[in-house]
């Protein structure tokens, strides 16, 4: 019961974190495949672990594909636009 809560929280909270990305990067003009690919890795690590959990398919494949989407998220983040944050002065 736990469980099928779990996932439905889950499932639900993966596509409003979807919708809030895709809103943020068209307020702030972001365009371009490889400055949303790290958001995508991390958006596919969820869904195949969700999937991997219903299905029963957890095991080395569902870890070898996370750990895959991990590094390719790390080395995309350098596509990443960086924000003109000034630090906070005392």
């Amino acid at each position: 019961m736990i469980e099928t809560i779990l996932s439905i929280i889950l499932f639900i909270s993966l596509f409003v974190s979807i919708y809030f990305t895709v809103r943020k990067r068209k307020k702030l003009g972001i365009a371009g495949f490889k400055t949303s690919l790290t958001s995508i890795c991390f958006f596919l690590i969820a869904a195949v672990n969700l999937f991997g959990y219903w299905f029963n398919l957890l095991g080395i494949g569902s870890w070898l594909v996370t750990m895959i989407l991990i590094l390719v998220g790390a080395y995309f983040t350098k596509y990443m636009p960086r924000g003109n944050y000034s630090p906070k002065r005392r």
